[in-house]
This record gives C-alpha cells, structure tokens and sequence, in this order.
C-alpha cells in the first residue's frame, strides 16, 4: 500500500529513480532544456529545484550537498557558476513544464522542461513586464498630479508673456505709421 507517500515511483527502484532524476538534472543544467515525459517532467522539477535553491549560497558544504545529488563535477561547477547568478533574484519557480504532443509509438504524454531564465522568448516579455509596475496606493498617484498640476501652471505664465511681447511690437508699429501719416496729410 501507498497510503501518504507522494512523491512518484515511475516504475522503478529507488536506486534507478534517484540515478535517473541526477541524470536528468545534469542534462537540464547542462541544455537548459530537455524534452521528456510529463510524469518525469514532474518529478524532475520537484527533485531539481531545491538543488538550484541550494546553489545560491556558494559555500563549501552547499557544493558537496548538491555534488551528492548530481554525481557530476563538471554539471556542479556550471550550477554555481552559471545558473545560480541567473536565478539569483528569483524567489523559486526556476523551471518551466511545457506540455507537448503525445509520443507516437506508445501515445506517453510528452513534455519540455526547461530552466525560466534561459528561454529568449518569454524572457523579452518578462523584461517588458518587469519595466511596468503599478502599485496601489495613493501616494504615488499624487506625486504624478503634482508635477503635471506644475507644469500647467508654468506653462501659463510663459504663455501669457509671449502673448505680451507679441501684442508690445503691434502696438509699435502702429504709432510710427501714425505720424508718417499725419506728415503725408500736411505735404
């Protein structure tokens, strides 16, 4: 029986689902992405993601924790070097499951697994989305009527001082002509 034990056995021992899920770690941390089956998909992620959480902290004892895990120096040395700075300011969620199309000879669902800050795609959408932030709140709301309440009000003055100074010349010019005027009516 079963009974409270979550985590999936994929049909296999122990000792073959933990040799397989340190593969599939290795070549997620190695490609970014790999393309499996959704049950395997789902365990990856369950079983990777704590790893990556542990290689934001690079000390000694967090190496050897997750060299434990991944059985693979070269694939450690790119985790804490690499990725770790990437995901560096996520909180969690570093993986990203994309469901596919069945596979043709036995119709397993298929999927894509792959690392959130190594796709190009949606990362351009992220980076817009990051630029736009709204925040509730009054107060910000106030400091962006304010400056514009100020710019109409210095801009009425400019505008009323170039309505003076082009009125001013009109004026002048009428007078001169005046006498030039009254001397043409003498002669």
């Amino acid at each position: 029986m079963r009974h409270g034990k979550k985590h999936n056995h994929l049909g296999r021992t122990t000792s073959h689902r933990k040799a397989m899920l340190a593969n599939m770690a290795s070549s997620l941390i190695t490609h970014k992405r790999i393309t499996t089956t959704l049950a395997k998909a789902k365990a990856l992620r369950v079983y990777v993601e704590p790893i990556i959480t542990k290689s934001k902290n690079d000390t000694t004892h967090s190496r050897r924790t997750v060299f434990a895990y991944l059985q693979n120096k070269e694939v450690v040395t790119e985790l804490f070097r690499d990725v770790a700075a990437k995901v560096a300011n996520r909180p969690g969620g570093y993986t990203r499951i994309i469901k596919l199309n069945n596979r043709l000879g036995d119709n397993a669902e298929m999927a894509l697994i792959e690392l959130v800050d190594y796709n190009e795609v949606y990362g351009k959408d992220a980076a817009a989305a990051e630029k736009k932030t709204t925040r509730r709140g009054r107060t910000k709301a106030k400091k962006a009527d304010a400056p514009a309440a100020e710019v109409k009000e210095e801009a009425a003055p400019v505008a009323e001082a170039k309505e003076e100074v082009a009125e001013a010349p009109v004026a002048e010019e009428t007078a001169p002509e005046a006498p030039a005027a009254d001397a043409e009516e003498k002669a």
